[in-house]
Parts: structure tokens; C-alpha cells; sequence
């Protein structure tokens, strides 16, 4: 593989996995104006995030195996294809519970893409390159969070929010284009294996058994989920408490996004002197301190808004280290159940982010506490997690031989 051709594969499934990301962020400036003009609350309207992470969090199961035995392209042209029509499907909603139920579809659909680019990663690189093109995706990634919400609080304000999903679906009709002429095919398809459930669960079961797997999809899952408490919460903090408008408040999610765009970079240096355990643990441990600062912080009133966006940035840094590091630990065992893999641990990951967010709407008293504390909650409970997953995972690999390779070869 060229570095041209590297350089492309690469771009191409990181803007494959940022159509969830996007259908996240964008229409985030959009709140205030969605519950007005749908005569709803703002935690009705976040409820409609929540739907979108359920989405994906189921949607991603039924993919993995789609993606083992159909290959990588065919389930993604039509789970893109179902996401572009529920697309078009939340610009026309005329009330609050159309649009939940079109951003559970779309999600349906748009999920794909996250599970597809995770498996032809490993389809497509040595196993000794998968966090480091991780770290790459993440980058790109991240680029969304600075370009999205700016661009739906300008289109919102111009056009609407109705136009944010037009948007959406017109970027994805481009993505889905570029993946049909230029994106490899990946693992082909394998016949021998069934989709009767049975069949399915027996895959899945086959991969939670596998105890690196299972540990680090469980911490990475509970871990990277802080990010959606701020999803979900952020909108509110700025726009109603510190009274930010669409525009203001898009630059404010640029300026964060930063948090998250520069650490996976640093992450491919330091893979170099470090393991990926190392940098796990370190990481959840800083982000920790930080968390638990800021809620006390908040608590006592010490923050303003430029204070609590400082504090959101030193905390959001470490997920650009914790989520590469922890998919990498998870899929590097397997081979033949790649997608089944990738699946279950996406499902993890969002199936949490839809309870962080729904806990988030649910505690809303009006201040930030709401938000800042799950956050908290999260990766505490990811180091916690971390701490009884590694020391199992070194306990059962020295008693027990192990079929495929465990994460030492990528280290």
C-alpha cells in the first residue's frame, strides 16, 4: 500500500465515521429552536438524542454479523441509504415525537459506518498499526465537533433547523459515492457463517469470552461515554444559564473539540515508550482528578462560563488517548469475528452514551451539576473497572494458553 493509498483509505473512513458524529453535533445550536417551534421542552428535545444513541447501539449488533458474512460494501450502502431517507425523514417532522422516532431510524442506518471503518481497519492493516490509525480516524474525527455545530448554528439561524438534516443526508449521499468508486473491498464475504440467531449470539458469546475483549470494550464503553453527558448537556449550560446564541455557542464547541483533536496525535508518539494499558490507566486517572475538581468546583460556585469551558477542556483531552487505545485492545484478538467485535464493542459505547445522556435530561435542574457529574461518573467508574479488568486479564493469560494473539503483539 502506497502512501498515497493510505493516505486516502484513511480519509475515507474517518469521514465514514464521522456521519454519526455529525448527526450528533450539528444540530445540537438547534435546540432552543427545535422545542419552540415543536411547542416541547428542551428535555423533550434531548430525548432525541438519546433515541439516536439507542439507535446506534442496537443498530451496530445486527451490522456486525451483516458485515462478517455479506463483506464490508453491500450492508453499508444500505444502512447509508436508510440513513439519508430518515434524514430527510426528521426535516419534515411537525412534532417532537416524529422527530425521536426518524432519529432512531436514522441512527439505524448511519451506525454502519462506525462498525464498517472499524473492521476493514482491521481488514486492511497490520495488527501492529491499529492504534496508530486509530489515533489517525480519531483526528479526523475530531475535526467534526469544530466544523458541525458551527455550521448547524449558522444554517439554523439562516435556513433553520429543518435544513441541518438536509445537510446531513447531502453529505452522506457524497460519502456513500466515494466508498462505491474508491474505498477497497476488505474481507470478503464468508458464507460459512450464519445469520439464524442462534448463529449470531454464538459469534458474539465467542467474542465476550475472550477476556482482553471484554475488559477494555467495557471500560472504553463506560469511559468514552463522558463525552455525550457534555452532548447532551451542553446546549442548555451556555444557551440558557449563560444566555451564548446559536452562533456563540458553536464557536464554544469548536474551541472544546480542540481537547480532542491534538491528544490522539500526542497517542502516536507516546505508543512508541508506552503500552496502550500504560496509557489507558493514565489517562482515566488524570481525567478522574480533573472530573472530580470540577464538580466540586461547580458545586461551589466557582466556575463562570470561561471557567467551566477551561475545565471541560483539560477533561475532554483524555478521550482522544482512552478511546483509540481501548478499540485497538479490543479488537486486536480477533480476525475472523472482526465485525462481530466491532459491533458489540460500538454498542457498548453508545448503548452507555444513551444512558449518560437520558440520565442527563433526566437530573436537569438548571445548572451544570447535571452534566459535570455524570461526566465524572463515567471514567471514574472506567478507571475502577480498568484497575479489576487489567489484573484478570494478566491473571487468566498466565494460567490459560490462548488461541489468537493477545494485545502484547500490538504493543
Amino acid at each position: 500500500m502506497t502512501r498515497r493509498q493510505h493516505f486516502i483509505i484513511i480519509l475515507i473512513l474517518g469521514t465514514l465515521s464521522t456521519i454519526s458524529p455529525f448527526s450528533i453535533d450539528m444540530y445540537l445550536p438547534g435546540f432552543p429552536a427545535i422545542a419552540k417551534d415543536l411547542h416541547t421542552s428542551i428535555a423533550q428535545v434531548q430525548l432525541s438524542l438519546t433515541a439516536y444513541l439507542i439507535g446506534i447501539s442496537a443498530g451496530q449488533l445486527l451490522y456486525g454479523p451483516l458485515l462478517d458474512r455479506f463483506g464490508r460494501k453491500w450492508p453499508l450502502y444500505a444502512g447509508l441509504t436508510v440513513y439519508i431517507l430518515a434524514s430527510v425523514g426528521c426535516a419534515l417532522s411537525t412534532s417532537i415525537e416524529t422527530l425521536i422516532a426518524m432519529r432512531l431510524l436514522q441512527a439505524l442506518g448511519g451506525c454502519v459506518g462506525l462498525v464498517a471503518a472499524q473492521a476493514l481497519v482491521r481488514d486492511l492493516f497490520p495488527v501492529n498499526q491499529i492504534a496508530q490509525v486509530f489515533s489517525l480516524l480519531t483526528l479526523v474525527i475530531a475535526v467534526s465537533p469544530m466544523i458541525a455545530p458551527t455550521v448547524g448554528g449558522y444554517a439554523s439561524v439562516a435556513f433553520g433547523w429543518h435544513s441541518i438534516f438536509i445537510i446531513l443526508a447531502a453529505i452522506t449521499v457524497l460519502i456513500l459515492i466515494s466508498i462505491y468508486f474508491v474505498l477497497p473491498d476488505g474481507k470478503k464475504p464468508d458464507t460459512s457463517l450464519s445469520l439464524k440467531p442462534q448463529a449470531v449470539l454464538s459469534s458474539f458469546f465467542t467474542v465476550l469470552k475472550q477476556p482482553q475483549f471484554f475488559t477494555y470494550a467495557l471500560v472504553g464503553g463506560i469511559a468514552t461515554s463522558a463525552p455525550f453527558a457534555y452532548l447532551a448537556g451542553s446546549s442548555d449550560v451556555f444557551m440558557n444559564i449563560y444566555h451564548v446564541n446559536e452562533q456563540e455557542y458553536g464557536w464554544i464547541f469548536a474551541f472544546l473539540s480542540i481537547a480532542i483533536i491534538a491528544p490522539p496525535q500526542l497517542n502516536r508518539f507516546l505508543l512508541r515508550r508506552f503500552t496502550s494499558e500504560q496509557l489507558i490507566l493514565t489517562t482515566l486517572t488524570y481525567q478522574s482528578i480533573i472530573g472530580l475538581l470540577m464538580v466540586l468546583g461547580t458545586w461551589a460556585d466557582w466556575y463562570g462560563q470561561y471557567g467551566l469551558i477551561m475545565m471541560l477542556f483539560f477533561f475532554l483531552g483524555g478521550q482522544g488517548i482512552t478511546g483509540p487505545n481501548a478499540t485497538a485492545l479490543s479488537l486486536a484478538p480477533f480476525s475472523r469475528h472482526a465485525g462481530s467485535a466491532a459491533a458489540l464493542m460500538g454498542s457498548f459505547r453508545m448503548g452507555f452514551g444513551a444512558l449518560v445522556s437520558a440520565s442527563v435530561s433526566y437530573f436537569h435542574n438548571n445548572t451544570a451539576m447535571p452534566m459535570v457529574g455524570v461526566m465524572t461518573v463515567c471514567v471514574v467508574i472506567g478507571l475502577l473497572l480498568l484497575l479489576a479488568g487489567q489484573r484478570a486479564v494478566r491473571y487468566l493469560a498466565s494460567k490459560h494458553d490462548v488461541n489468537e494473539p493477545m494485545a502484547e503483539v500490538l504493543l
